[in-house]
């Protein structure tokens, strides 16, 4: 891969074979020797993406490569014979992301409708895809009466980024209900790895850098769909209620100190309304920064660096990103 925005680009392709480029850390197609370091990509491979569109705060730069896989097996293959110096990362619905301006500096995996699926396969037990949403898995909860995943009716999200960051909401999290998850490791490599071989706590996991949660097992109860979308509904006004939903925005920007809520730190700061450059924190919900239209990501993050800075001097508590900051400043 490479950073010069004059360098010539090969057109998105499907099913070419690829190789590494000669200079270390570049990516391109294969010269027809014979000589593929990625095999036969199935899937669809894209360089200098553009990745503003696809994150909910509309802003940040480009990944080096997008690559959207046909399968699993697909996935593992790439992964496999990518030269292991360049990073991934996996990119789900794009909420609780800021991409810096700069871009990410390598390959963004994107799982798109072969891993979007859901289907109840016991009782009280759904296997889903990674690339499946929240609105889908808990739906299909309802269809089947399976109570207990109505939470995550309210996490803008795929169940890759779920699984990787215990994502939760109202009193429930991913460890409450996750029997197991698949997923390639960095190395290529697919693995089944159950509740306890994740190391969850509080919107982290251990699962290491470069790895696509690519499916999950999900239990609940049973329960009377009625009243599972009685509760969904609940869910839904309440989120709609008090959060900036239709603004350009990640989500929680902070994760909630020990004893304390971020919103109420971050507003008795006095920051409830506070801007840099085209980036401001949401009047109607202030542990949400919004982009009102033309801020960069460098906006984004100043403007959380700054709240974090203001809530430590008036409360003494270090407040912690949630949202996930990746690539490179310009």
């Amino acid at each position: 891969m490479t950073s010069d925005p004059k360098a010539v680009r090969p057109e998105p392709v499907e099913g070419q074979s690829f190789s590494r480029a000669e200079e270390k850390g570049k990516i391109g197609p294969s010269t027809g020797s014979g000589q593929t370091a990625f095999g036969n990509v199935r899937g669809k491979l894209t360089p200098d993406a553009p990745l503003a569109p696809l994150v909910w705060f509309k802003a940040g730069g480009p990944a080096g490569w997008l690559f959207e896989p046909k399968d699993a097996d697909d996935l593992s293959a790439f992964l496999r014979d990518l030269d292991p110096a360049i990073p991934v990362m996996a990119l789900g619905l794009g909420s609780n992301l800021i991409v810096r301006d700069g871009g990410f500096p390598g390959v963004v995996v994107r799982l798109g409708k072969a891993f979007a699926t859901v289907a109840a396969i016991e009782a009280t037990t759904l296997r889903c895809g990674g690339g499946a949403s929240g609105i889908l898995v808990s739906s299909t909860a309802r269809d089947a009466g399976i109570a207990g995943l109505e939470f995550l009716r309210s996490i803008p999200g795929t169940v890759g980024g779920f699984v990787r960051m215990n994502g939760g909401a109202y009193g429930s999290e991913v460890k409450d209900i996750l029997v197991e998850a698949e997923v390639v490791l960095r190395s290529g490599e697919r693995r089944t790895l159950p509740l306890a071989d994740l190391g969850y706590s509080y919107r982290h996991s251990a699962l290491p850098a470069g790895a696509v949660v690519i499916g999950a097992i999900f239990r609940g109860r049973p329960g009377d769909p009625r009243a599972i979308q009685a509760e969904m509904d609940r869910i839904s006004a309440s989120r709609e209620a008090s959060q900036p939903l239709r603004s350009r925005t990640g989500g929680s920007t902070f994760k909630n100190p020990e004893g304390h809520k971020a919103w109420q730190l971050v507003d008795a700061a006095g920051c409830r309304g506070l801007t840099v450059g085209g980036a401001q924190v949401s009047e109607k919900h202030t542990n949400f920064l919004i982009n009102t239209g033309t801020a960069t990501s460098a906006d984004i993050e100043a403007l959380g660096e700054e709240v974090r800075r203001r809530v430590k001097t008036n409360s003494g508590i270090d407040l912690q990103w949630e949202i996930q900051r990746v690539g490179v400043e310009t």
